[in-house]
This record gives C-alpha cells, structure tokens and sequence, in this order.
C-alpha cells in the first residue's frame, strides 16, 4: 500500500467518525502560528491547541515569506490578532543552502535561478530575519502581538527570541 493509498485509508476512517456539528469556517481562533513542516514538531502536543485554537501555517523552515498570503487572509478574513513564529532547533533547512538546492536542481537540467528557498545558518537569526521581514510589510497587521520563538525538538521546550 503506498503512502497516498494510507492517507485515503485514514481519511475514510475519520469521516466516518465526524460529528455533524463540525467546527464552523470561522472558530474563534485568534492565533496563526508559523511553523516548520518538520514531521517531529505535532503541533496540538507540543503547544497545547486542540482543533480550532489556532491557525497552523507550515512550511520548509517556517519562514514568513512563504506564509504571508495565508497571514494576510488570516488576518483580512479571519480575524487573527496575534502571530506566533515558531522555527525550531536542528532544523533541516541549515543543513544546505539555496545555491546548493539551486546546483542540485540545475544538474536535473531545472533552472531555479532567483527562487529563494529559505535556508539559513542560525535559527535565531532566522527567527528574528522573519520578525523583521513581518514588520516590514504593509501587507499584515502591526497593531497585534507578534512573537519569535525557537522550539527545541529534543526538550519539547520553546524559546523566545528578542527582535
């Protein structure tokens, strides 16, 4: 069975247990937390959000800038008043760099030629690039609650990071 035959195996598992009273579009939900995709970081366990708190935006190293679309909609649409940027330690995206991914690409005959993939080498300075990148742009809300945060995959502790 292959892994996408699993996921559908799950799926038909779920919906036979889901409840008509579903959470609605709109949850009350007033956080956005921006995180990595990396798969040792459960989002529920580690911060404590059961379905419906928050609105969980992941990505390769939990950057801002692949985030902001969803940020903006979060915000516009949803009414989200406070964001959490959460990267977290050993994180794969320090283990290369965009011009390696792009050489990489470029030996399969891809030209990846301006594509920023959002590596960095300190994750602090990762956390705090994405809280200067968030302040930046007109684009999100500066009136609200905007925090760093590094998660430390081994503890399951979380740790601010100043701007």
């Amino acid at each position: 069975m292959s892994a996408i035959d699993d996921l559908i195996a799950a799926n038909q598992r779920y919906a036979e247990g889901l409840s008509p009273d579903a959470l609605p579009l709109r949850t009350g939900g007033r956080l956005v937390v921006v995180t990595c995709m990396d798969v040792r970081i459960e989002t529920g366990r580690a911060f404590g959000l059961s379905e419906g708190d928050a609105y969980i935006l992941r990505n390769a190293g939990g950057r801002f800038a692949p985030a902001l679309a969803s940020l903006v909609v979060s915000q516009e649409m949803l009414a989200t008043d406070a964001v959490a940027i959460i990267h977290h330690s050993d994180c794969g995206m320090m283990s290369f760099t965009d011009d390696a991914l792009r050489d990489r690409l470029a030996a399969r005959g891809v030209d990846a030629n301006g594509m920023e993939f959002g590596t960095f080498a300190d994750v602090d300075d990762s956390v705090r690039d994405d809280l200067r990148a968030y302040r930046s742009s007109a684009l999100v809300r500066q009136d609200i609650e905007v925090r760093g945060f590094v998660f430390d995959v081994t503890t399951g502790r979380l740790r601010e990071v100043a701007a």
